[in-house]
């Protein structure tokens, strides 16, 4: 029987439950579908896109409601799409899975800046001198793991590209009083305070571990907050 969606040829995202041979599918809103998986949607309505559930929603035919009850001991279609969604396949279109593949190619791009170094000059490459290596080196990103997991898989293939190395840093610094207090936003934002030390005038001393590739950037936001001010030296690699 056909249902409310005729797709014809059109690609569609969707969760599939199988069993036996039997096939039971719901049509899906691919980001909401991966947020429902993690638990961060609650109401499954939000995810589908009908709620129908189909034995090919492709071309649109229905699961009998008589399959349903036998299958999930009830033919409610939205107590039978929570299971689908919690216990299936969800499949995703191609175009869908190369948006995440960027996504996670631009997050991982964005965490080597951050954390690594060109030994060589003592500062980080540029993202785009990393996407070129990345590119180069023909670096497959997973679509379903996070970008934090594949980091140190990249990093390996880009050391035969480039010259890099992943460090973190230990920072001190002593701001005047005139800055202090205002100082601490930013100290927070680039790292983990290990010391803070209010001095005899007023003015702070504090040690920031940072990654490496963020002393650049972070020690530009102190010179604007003080005008220059600042008293900036690395203390530990």
């Amino acid at each position: 029987m056909k249902g409310a969606i005729d797709q014809g040829k059109l690609h569609i995202n969707k969760a599939i439950y199988r069993k036996g041979e039997l096939i039971f599918e719901i049509v899906v809103d691919p980001d909401l579908a991966v947020e429902y998986r993690n638990g961060n949607i609650k109401d499954i309505r939000e995810v589908l896109k009908s709620q129908e559930i189909f034995s090919d929603a492709q071309k649109g035919n229905v699961a009998s409601s008589g399959l349903l009850e036998a299958t999930f001991s009830t033919s409610e279609p939205l107590k039978v799409a929570e299971e689908i969604l919690k216990h299936g396949e969800i499949q995703l279109t191609s175009e869908y899975r190369q948006k995440l593949r960027d996504q996670k190619k631009n997050k991982i791009i964005e965490l080597i800046h951050q954390n690594a170094i060109n030994p060589q000059a003592n500062a980080p490459h540029t993202r785009e001198r990393l996407e070129s290596a990345m590119d180069e080196a023909k670096v497959k990103v997973d679509e379903w793991k996070t970008a934090e997991d594949q980091v140190e898989t990249v990093l390996k293939a880009l050391q035969a590209i480039l010259p890099i190395r992943y460090e973190i840093r230990i920072i001190e610094v002593i701001i005047n009083s005139q800055y202090a207090p205002q100082s601490y936003a930013i100290l927070k934002n680039y790292g983990t305070l290990e010391e803070t030390q209010w001095l005899n005038d007023g003015g702070l001393l504090a040690r920031i571990k940072m990654p490496a590739g963020m002393q650049e950037e972070f020690i530009e936001k102190l010179n604007n907050l003080t005008h220059g001010s600042v008293d900036v030296k690395v203390i530990e690699n």
